[in-house]
């Protein structure tokens, strides 16, 4: 095998220091095996020292910020969200006047007011929905709700990652949809909650450019939407149809104790579980059980599998999911 070598003039060595160990000549012979090594070597170390950033951030620094979080809000950070993190973080410290990361997460560490911890946890939540994202559940929901409305005066639903309001909203429209010729229909509240208390504010509103907008069929736009006016101008609102189902409330799925009260018939909890750990993921799904009606359906996101759960949750496909029957009934 022929090995290929590489002459590399010295021509950085006021960086050397810092960089690669300086060697003795100025001209040296390299595989490119090595030649790469070396490279992603200076690289590492560029990066580990936070070269070229306005704030110093070190591993240290990460991992405290990966057990702050974790602590908060059960969110388990990968080591590959680092650049993210400091990203994100780095907002704070300007708003905080802040020099550095280890100042700014002393600042949280003693803090007694709830609001700078409520911008870490925001600055940190990944916020990515649609409307009828994963479409494949809004078939299964309304033959749900036509199953049940004979026997029920009342319908709960919950949806556990609200964000910005797209996902609680094409769940109202397929209510609105099923029961639209039924004057016999039940009630239906949705309880939307969310950790962040900024894209709740949004989806409160419920309005939306014509961007967000695209993925709804024109024909539920035109029925559920209107065109906005004066500070909304150019915008499209949900109708009072939909928003009178809802409910919006800050909600941290790691808090002793719930706002949301059961019995409830669907619980939509798409694409939350994957930032928890598998006992965290279990705690809530444990604690799922007892709000849920024996027949209730838990909808996941499509990369979400709760088979560690096996004797709380019984998979029904397509990522829905009802509880258990303890007594071993199916």
């Amino acid at each position: 095998m022929q090995t290929i070598q590489f002459m590399i003039l010295d021509t950085t060595s006021s960086r050397q220091s810092a960089e690669t160990p300086k060697k003795p000549q100025n001209q040296e012979t390299m595989t490119l095996t090595e030649h790469l090594a070396a490279i992603r070597q200076a690289g590492n170390l560029s990066s580990a020292s936070g070269a070229g950033r306005e704030f110093p951030f070190g591993s240290n620094d990460f991992e405290r910020v990966r057990r702050l979080i974790y602590a908060k809000a059960g969110i388990s950070l990968s080591p590959s969200k680092q650049d993210m993190v400091y990203s994100r973080l780095s907002r704070r410290l300007r708003a905080t006047g802040k020099k550095a990361f280890a100042e700014y997460l002393e600042l949280l560490e003693h803090s007694r007011e709830a609001a700078e911890w409520e911008h870490f946890v925001n600055a940190l939540t990944t916020n990515l929905t649609s409307f009828f994202r994963e479409p494949h559940h809004f078939p299964i929901l309304a033959e749900y709700l036509r199953k049940i409305a004979p026997a029920q005066k009342q319908i709960n639903i919950w949806c556990c990652a609200a964000s910005t309001g797209e996902e609680p909203y094409s769940i109202a429209m397929t209510v609105a949809d099923t029961f639209m010729t039924d004057r016999s229909a039940p009630e239906v509240s949705i309880f939307c909650s969310d950790l962040d208390t900024n894209v709740l504010a949004t989806a409160a509103k419920g309005a939306y450019s014509p961007d967000r907008t695209e993925k709804i069929p024109p024909e539920q736009l035109k029925r559920y939407f209107v065109k906005g006016m004066g500070t909304q101008e150019g915008m499209y609102c949900a109708r009072p149809e939909l928003r009178r189902m809802m409910t919006f409330q800050r909600l941290n799925l790691l808090d002793p104790v719930w706002a949301v009260r059961g019995p409830l018939d669907v619980i939509f909890c798409r694409n939350v579980m994957i930032y928890f750990d598998k006992a965290t993921q279990y705690k809530i799904l444990a604690r799922f059980v007892p709000l849920m009606r024996p027949d209730g359906l838990l909808c996941a996101g499509h990369s979400e599998s709760f088979l560690h759960a096996a004797d709380l949750f019984q998979s029904l496909g397509k990522t829905v999911y009802k509880p258990v029957n303890k007594s071993g009934k199916r």
